[in-house]
């Protein structure tokens, strides 16, 4: 695994890859494994670039290779929050649905919070039945920045 580290708009983040794909994404104050060799690759600056246009409001949709390491679940849940559109949200219900198992919005929610790409695999556009914003790996006042900023790249 290669990680690279850079300052962006929401604070220091580090972009993993392994095999030619991106599979972590950690925010400032997340311990990143160990066995991870600094570096550079084209992948991860490219990872970068797309990562602070979208930043930017200028990308809504991120063309990357992505291999998260997740149970069957979570591969499912990951690859439905890959479909929920640029400045769109779906609730965790929504995802269960989509994912194959109606009783399972509960699962949805850890699956998100165990989502080891977020941003790429946009999970922050997942909210509660009622609308209401929940949990984010990278806080809740991100997951606000970022909705915010997809509701103003839409308008």
């Amino acid at each position: 695994m290669i990680i690279s580290f850079q300052q962006t708009t929401i604070g220091r983040v580090a972009v993993a890859e392994l095999d030619g794909a991106i599979t972590n994404l950690f925010f400032a104050d997340e311990i990143v494994p160990q066995q991870a060799a600094v570096g550079e690759t084209e992948l991860l600056t490219q990872a970068f670039r797309q990562l602070n246009a979208y930043l930017q409001g200028e990308l809504k949709d991120f063309t990357l290779p992505l291999a998260p390491s997740g149970t069957p679940f979570m591969q499912r849940v990951w690859k439905n929050l890959r479909t929920i559109s640029y400045g769109s949200t779906a609730t965790y219900q929504d995802i269960a649905l989509a994912s194959g198992n109606p009783h399972a919005a509960r699962a949805v929610g850890m699956a998100n919070h165990k989502n080891p790409i977020p941003l790429f695999i946009p999970c922050h556009r997942v909210i509660g039945s009622k609308g209401a914003l929940t949990g984010y790996r990278g806080g809740l006042q991100l997951k606000m920045v970022l909705l915010e900023l997809e509701r103003r790249g839409c308008g």
